[in-house]
């Protein structure tokens, strides 16, 4: 007998955001055809993680019918007074992941409180309307220098809380277990599952 998987759309079209949730999310794919997004991006207008993360979530819901997922994440950093925040990815105006690195650093020199955490809002949207976001905090601090080459975008200069080593020289098993994106998922799969599949949380 076959199963007949649900769909859920991936609402990204950044590979290294594929690759990651798929790790995270893993055996709680269970029943749930996780589809990818090849559909127009939508203007991330919104003030909040949450906003926009609620803002690619309905528009890969509506271009598809499915239901979809989406997140939206960044760094914020308590000294830049919580910058760049929603502008994470766009913070150097290149969309280079190393350019942006190099930006948060020299915005940081001489700073002693490297506080910051990395955040990320995960939004579930269902073509009837129904939609729930949960947001999952990594706290931690800047370094005065990237370490590592694994992960992406902020990782390099990130050393989690309870760690001496950045978030890009963690093993990737090791930061999805933990990571802010790990966390908001965490959160939010429960609730796929309870209005997708009928699971109760």
């Amino acid at each position: 007998m076959t199963t007949v998987l649900v769909p859920l759309v991936l609402a990204t079209h950044n590979a290294h955001k594929v690759i990651e949730l798929r790790r995270i999310l893993g055996r709680r794919l269970d029943g749930i055809d996780l589809r990818a997004y090849d559909g127009p991006e939508p203007v991330e207008d919104g003030d909040t993680f949450e906003a926009n993360a609620l803002i690619k979530a309905r528009a890969a819901s509506a271009h598809t019918g499915f239901a979809a997922i989406a997140d939206d994440s960044g760094i914020a950093v308590a000294a830049l007074g919580g910058a760049p925040g929603i502008h994470s990815a766009r913070y150097a105006g290149t969309r280079d992941d190393a350019d942006n690195v190099r930006l948060l650093v020299r915005n940081l020199e001489g700073v002693d409180d490297r506080g910051a955490e990395f955040l990320c809002a995960a939004a579930l949207v269902l073509p009837d309307g129904r939609e729930r976001v949960e947001l999952g905090r990594w706290p931690g601090s800047v370094l005065r220098e990237p370490v590592g080459g694994g992960g992406f975008g902020y990782d390099p200069v990130f050393k989690p809380a309870g760690y001496n080593v950045s978030a890009a020289e963690l093993h990737p098993d090791e930061k999805n277990a933990v990571s802010h994106r790990a966390r908001a998922f965490d959160a939010l799969m429960p609730i796929v599952h309870e209005l997708l599949l009928g699971q109760p949380t």
